[in-house]
């Protein structure tokens, strides 16, 4: 008698990919888009917002960032110190701060929108990011680009701004593909993205993908917790066998 074929191993993110895409019907993309734009609307990304409990979590993150990536994240050569007294600056009253975690609660992708605090351009944001070197090619920088956008929109932005090197090419190249008017003035850009009105759509996926996200994080939280207890607890044991062996 033949034994029954082993079970695939549980995923989180698969289940909560096909409960996004079950629930949640993504909004259309604009007149135009690519099909790598159109195919990354049928996938799911936890992307969780952030509040001043992960300011060192953030800040790891950018402190591990290659010398070339800091430099095209905030246009200058930024050192340890600058990049401590952003994230020392960052508004989580004002501003929008998400990211993306492993299994590990690592950090490995974050974007900051910026909202306007001229009140001539209340209805204005701007938008930067940042992937961890071991994470590119996975399209974290994209996708949390699209979050951005829908949570601008939500919050009532009708123009997104992105200001980058012009060496940047992943950065322009996103903004590109989402429609955005893009003007160069030597060795930097600008974008422009304007953005549609909410609808019930966007808010209502705006709520879902915060709330899974939640989840996700907090199931990983507590996966990590059982990975420290069971380590602990193989030193425990381990520390009996080494004191039975010399008694």
């Amino acid at each position: 008698m033949s034994s029954p074929a082993p079970r695939p191993p549980f995923r989180l993110s698969q289940v909560l990919s096909r409960l996004w895409q079950r629930w949640v019907r993504p909004g259309d993309p604009p007149p135009g888009s690519s099909p790598s734009r159109r195919l990354r609307a049928l996938r799911w990304v936890p992307i969780r917002s952030l509040s001043a409990r992960h300011k060192p979590r953030i800040e790891r993150h950018l402190l591990a960032l290659a010398p070339q990536d800091r430099y095209l994240r905030f246009g200058y050569a930024a050192t340890d110190e600058q990049i401590g007294r952003y994230v020392m600056g960052l508004n989580f009253e004002r501003d929008e701060i998400f990211g993306v975690f492993n299994r590990r609660l690592e950090l490995v992708a974050m974007a900051h929108l910026a909202y306007s605090i001229d009140p001539q351009w209340a209805t204005c944001a701007e938008f930067g990011v940042s992937v961890s070197s071991h994470q590119r090619g996975k399209g974290l920088g994209a996708r949390l680009f699209d979050h951005a956008v829908m949570h601008a929109r939500n919050q009532g932005v009708s123009l997104l701004f992105i200001h980058a090197l012009s060496e940047n090419s992943a950065m322009l190249k996103i903004a590109r593909q989402a429609g955005a008017a893009v003007q160069r003035d030597g060795s930097e850009s600008e974008a422009y993205l304007t953005l549609p009105q909410a609808n019930l759509d966007s808010q209502f996926s705006g709520l879902m993908q915060e709330q899974m996200a939640q989840v996700d994080y907090q199931l990983k939280m507590q996966a990590q917790q059982f990975r420290e207890w069971l380590a602990t607890l193989q030193e425990i044991r381990q520390g009996v066998r080494e004191a039975r062996h010399k008694s």
